[in-house]
């Protein structure tokens, strides 16, 4: 038998029975659940609106210097994918996700930042079996039949807002460059302010209104994480815990930063989603 042939807990952990074990047995029982506890996880990190993979540039570094796997694809239509903007659907982004998900051996730990929490929302659905836990990044956490403007349209005081966007003609939107600061990188340096103003794409609107499809049995088995941030200026703190009303999740933590902690307080989270691996 081999260690994935073992039930375990969503944490990596082998489950406790009430049945009284041979000393012996229990001792092993222990060394295998250290053993489990401890082996490499693998991350894989989905960015939100406008942004790319580029985001992720210092959080990769730090996972993987604790022996940790992690992927951070662009999504249709971001970063270097040459996917075109317009005709990208919540479709594209989830078939993206469990393609890259569906490859390794291991259930992937998948954190959403940002819109990224509708992708991966849809996607635990899709590939159930293929995602050990999901972590909400100061991210949009929609119930079923919930689109990401179900919530978006709630969040009064967010800087993502109709003055601050640029809607076009071929149904993509862009961000107005002088609100990108304020709204996105509150606390970050000035040069990763310049890095990723920089790379910034317009963003299909469609993904928006699309709504997920979930089902207790899936989605709903999957152990959830929030990542609050509670200075963001994008998706408010208030919004962040109304939809956690919603939709609880197993646990919470809070980061005292802006929505880019991937940049603000890289160190702070690598911390928290290494927590997130032994959980």
């Amino acid at each position: 038998m081999c260690f994935h042939d073992l039930p375990m807990t969503p944490g990596g952990r082998l489950p406790r029975t009430n049945t009284q074990l041979h000393p012996a047995a229990t001792r092993i029982a222990e060394v295998l659940d250290s053993m489990l506890v401890t082996m490499p996880k693998t991350y894989l990190l989905i960015h939100g609106a406008w942004h790319g993979s580029w985001c992720w540039r210092k959080i990769v570094p730090l996972l993987a210097a604790g022996g940790h796997r992690v992927l951070a694809p662009d999504l249709p239509g971001h970063g270097d994918d040459n996917a075109a903007t317009a005709a990208v659907t919540l479709e594209s982004y989830t078939d993206r996700i469990c393609e890259i998900a569906c490859a390794h051996t291991e259930p992937v730990i998948l954190v959403g930042h940002s819109m990224g929490g509708i992708a991966i929302t849809q996607a635990a659905e899709n590939c159930h079996e293929r995602i050990g836990a999901l972590v909400y990044l100061s991210a949009f956490l929609p119930g079923n039949g919930e689109s990401l403007m179900t919530w978006a349209t709630q969040d009064r005081e967010s800087m993502v807002n109709p003055s601050t966007i640029d809607p076009r003609p071929d149904g993509t939107i862009g961000f107005k460059p002088e609100y990108t600061r304020e709204t996105f990188y509150g606390n970050c340096s000035d040069e990763d302010v310049a890095f990723a103003q920089s790379r910034l794409v317009a963003q299909c609107g469609a993904p928006f209104g699309a709504p997920v499809q979930t089902s207790a049995e899936r989605w709903g088995r999957t152990p959830r994480y929030y990542i609050e941030c509670e200075r963001d200026r994008a998706i408010t703190l208030k919004l962040q815990r109304e939809m956690q009303r919603h939709s609880p999740c197993r646990q919470t933590f809070s980061i005292d930063t802006d929505h880019s902690p991937f940049f603000s307080a890289p160190n702070q989270l690598a911390d928290v989603l290494s927590r997130i691996a032994s959980a």
